[in-house]
């Protein structure tokens, strides 16, 4: 264990608890700790090289096609059919997006990472899945950190989340987000989420 993680690891220990013995947030942690300047510069670089990808911008400006006209109903209907199926024998609507090529492809990256991404997805102006590497608890985004504090904050926003652990792998990582723009308009078209495990870095 390299002496920046154990560090860390010291820091989430005293972070255990809501706030931090000097008045801070747990989330303050992740946004001022050893890991916030490499996973900057992974949001910056690595995670917007895939975010600019043909097949992944494709996938967002077809969905905005669609999902523009969702009201909030429509939102949260579809959300709870996603987490229905999440823990169901039937997953129609889980098996149609990781069947394209979008989510076939965040797929493929993950798995040529080396450990470093956990999982990869990717969001619609709405908040909405459009594609994603594994299988995401809920199906909107929309009223989380991860795509308000992205695609909500502009075209260069940067979104550090939590540093948590994986009590399955007992390992420690934080979700880092951008925002997705079209490269022809320059306009922001949704975001785009990885769970990156810190003990990589």
């Amino acid at each position: 264990m390299t002496t920046t993680f154990s560090r860390a690891l010291g820091r989430i220990a005293l972070a255990a608890g809501t706030v931090l013995a000097f008045g801070l947030p747990i989330t303050a942690l992740a946004q001022d700790n050893e890991f916030a300047e490499p996973l900057t510069e992974l949001a910056n670089g690595k995670l917007r090289e895939i975010a600019q990808n043909e097949v992944i911008v494709a996938a967002i400006n077809a969905q905005n096609a669609v999902t523009g006209a969702y009201d909030q109903a429509k939102i949260e209907q579809l959300d709870s059919q996603w987490r229905a199926e999440v823990g169901g024998a039937s997953k129609p609507l889980i098996d149609a997006m990781l069947a394209t090529d979008a989510s076939k492809w965040l797929a493929q990256v993950q798995e040529e990472s080396g450990g470093l991404f956990t999982e990869i997805f990717a969001m619609d102006a709405k908040g909405l899945n459009v594609a994603q590497s594994t299988v995401t608890s809920d199906y909107w985004q929309g009223d989380e950190d991860k795509f308000t504090a992205s695609f909500g904050a502009g075209v260069d926003a940067v979104h550090l989340g939590e540093i948590e652990q994986d009590e399955s792998t007992q390992t420690f990582q934080s979700q880092v987000s951008i925002t997705i723009t079209d490269p022809a308009t320059g306009a922001p078209i949704g975001a785009i989420t990885a769970g990156v495990d810190l003990s990589t870095l």
